[in-house]
């Protein structure tokens, strides 16, 4: 089964390869390759399709660099905005093809011409599609580099502003050894869908998202269940950058005198507003141009608020008013341990901790939208550089930052941190710039949210067209301010921030961050090492001779590596664990908040800050 390492070729060399594959495999099946979820295609010839296709990705992206020439600040903003689109010239045997325009190789403009529905009920198959139509086809969104995916990893993982709160409910030394515990298990898990995309993906059946990871290793009903938690937990994620943005307008709208201000369902509603614009991006290559701007934005608050905090009191106005009275003035004191009772705003003691714990947790969620990254990558080989460099920069921010600020304004940190700020004029700088920065990140998650939505609803179940057409993309213009409406619902219902995030953190991030790539790791890899010498898949019949199958196959895969199966599997249960103890933490937070302690109350006026 194994493919020899993929050398650094020309041009030629590269069409040899191609030329070389075509004869050694059946032609192209329209209907089984336009079918992203034929129950025909095993685990076996994902692995098959997937290593011809790394193979030849390693020659397309020498060809790619070499056709390219050296980057300049005066090529990359022009490739940022030009319309045209440019991906590598895939391995064909067509002599011509890396002379094609933009144009003739991204076909982003129509369907991949593999297959039709048929509006007439029919199954109507196109079967004049050579392999090289397929290729352009599959390969029409793959446009971004690991520096562009690298911007979307900060933009879609990196939250500084709860960390400060993190360490108030923790103390010191338990929120650094926190920090620290995930922030490893995060790169783990983001490692572990990075190696799994790359040996099942390819041009043949390319993978989409997250839930097709699990469909392809576990099965047809762990996608839908997979998809259906993502889609709920990417929506709840709009939610709470709707009540967080709601919340910094309604600050804004009262003034430095502190009057009034505008209603507060009405704050949230001029957030959801401004989202219905930023979510009209499909393409992630858009996106990591405005990540960009994102990422810098973020720093710049976060110096604002490490000067402030320095000069200032806390905010004992909105600490108050979410906590209750006994947030009001007074000293300022931190913790190396757990804080004494009643000096945790999350609750007191172990209830305190794991909300802070939650926090944590929030913040490095993320990587179930990994596989989305990848699949619009040029080169998928090179996502490690990007979430290397991703996960080493967002976790001594979170450290520096959060003891930072938590020195300075004690068991009064509120969060989000800039709405802590007590002068009015740094407090509004700051809103007012997170605004732009949140509203960025929750386009992303609505981004891809709704294209899980999409695919697993729309296309599937009513058969909608692709996003590369026409039709397509006025359907998503549509779908657009409906899926914000929602989001909007949920926050309105719910105006508690940290309570909230903490109770998806607990629910939703940290299964997915922690619980279930060790799921998919153990599968992923048991089943791969359970191929034993002889066994091999025929492309010409589609078929692959299983010497055994059943209990006696699995054990053999998981005894060829005991040690790593045992730590994924003693990983997975850690983080169901967690994740029980998380949610009875944020559920208890949430009791506790509507008990009187918060001004703020479902569809209310009454701001909580």
């Amino acid at each position: 089964m194994s493919l020899p390492p993929a050398p650094m070729l020309s041009g030629e060399e590269v069409g040899d390869i191609h030329r070389e594959t075509l004869q050694t495999v059946a032609p192209l099946d329209p209907l089984r390759t336009a079918n992203a979820h034929d129950p025909s295609i095993t685990f076996e010839e994902y692995l098959y399709w997937a290593e011809i296709t790394r193979k030849e990705e390693e020659a397309a992206n020498a060809l790619y660099l070499s056709s390219r020439g050296p980057s300049t600040i005066t090529t990359l903003v022009a490739s940022r905005f030009s319309k045209e689109k440019h991906p590598p010239p895939t391995s064909t045997g067509d002599a011509s093809a890396s002379e094609k325009t933009g144009s003739e190789q991204g076909v982003s403009e129509k369907a991949p011409p593999a297959y039709s529905n048929g509006n007439n009920g029919s199954d109507a198959i196109v079967t004049s599609v050579t392999e090289h139509e397929w290729k352009q086809a599959s390969r029409a969104m793959r446009t971004a580099g690991w520096g562009g995916i690298f911007y979307l990893i900060t933009t879609d993982i990196l939250g500084p502003f709860s960390a400060p709160w993190a360490f108030a409910q923790m103390g010191y030394g338990p929120g650094v050894a926190l920090y620290t515990v995930f922030g490893a298990m995060s790169y783990y898990s983001g490692w572990i869908i990075w190696k799994v995309f790359l040996g099942l993906d390819s041009d043949r059946h390319p993978l989409r998202g997250y839930g097709d990871l699990y469909y392809r290793v576990f099965g047809p009903v762990s996608r839908h269940l997979v998809n259906t938690a993502l889609g709920l937990q990417l929506l709840l994620f709009v939610s709470v950058i709707i009540l967080g943005n709601g919340q910094a307008i309604s600050q804004i709208s009262k003034g430095p005198d502190g009057n009034a201000g505008i209603c507060f369902v009405a704050c949230l509603i001029i957030f959801m507003v401004a989202g219905f614009g930023l979510g009209q991006i499909r393409s992630l290559r858009r996106f990591s141009w405005v990540a960009h701007i994102s990422v810098y934005l973020n720093l710049l608050v976060m110096f604002i608020v490490m000067g402030v905090v320095v000069n200032t009191l806390p905010n004992f106005t909105a600490t108050q008013a979410s906590f209750g009275e006994t947030f009001g003035p007074g000293p300022v004191l931190t913790f190396g341990g757990t804080p004494p009772d009643g000096l945790a705003s999350g609750g007191s003691g172990f209830i305190g901790s794991l909300n802070g714990l939650n926090q944590a947790v929030y913040s490095y969620g993320g990587c179930m939208v990994f596989a989305a990254f990848l699949s619009e990558m040029r080169h998928p080989h090179d996502f490690w550089k990007s979430l290397l460099i991703a996960q080493v920069f967002i976790y001594v921010v979170y450290i520096f930052f959060g003891i930072f600020v938590y020195s300075f304004q004690g068991q009064y940190t509120f969060n989000p941190v800039s709405q802590g700020l007590s002068v009015y004029t740094w407090q509004t700088v700051t809103n007012i710039i997170l605004l732009v920065t949140s509203l960025i990140a929750a386009a992303l998650y609505g981004n891809i949210g709704l294209k899980v939505l999409y695919i697993e609803v729309f296309q599937e179940v009513f058969n909608a067209p692709p996003l590369t057409v026409s039709r397509g993309k006025w359907l998503w213009t549509a779908l657009i301010p409906i899926y914000w409406a929602i989001a909007f619902v949920v926050a309105a219902a719910v105006p508690q921030l940290p309570a909230i995030s903490g109770f998806i953190g607990a629910l939703f991030i940290l299964n997915f961050t922690y619980t279930l790539p060790a799921l998919l790791a153990m599968g992923f890899w048991i089943k791969k090492d359970a191929i034993v010498e002889g066994e091999q898949f025929d492309p010409t019949t589609k078929t692959f001779n299983f010497t055994d199958t059943g209990v006696k196959r699995w054990v053999r895969g998981y005894m060829k590596r005991p040690i790593y199966n045992t730590w994924n599997l003693l990983y997975m249960l850690g983080g169901a664990a967690t994740a029980v103890l998380g949610v009875y933490s944020s559920v208890e937070q949430l009791i506790a908040a509507f008990s009187g302690k918060s001004a703020a109350t479902s569809f209310g006026c009454a701001s909580p800050v």
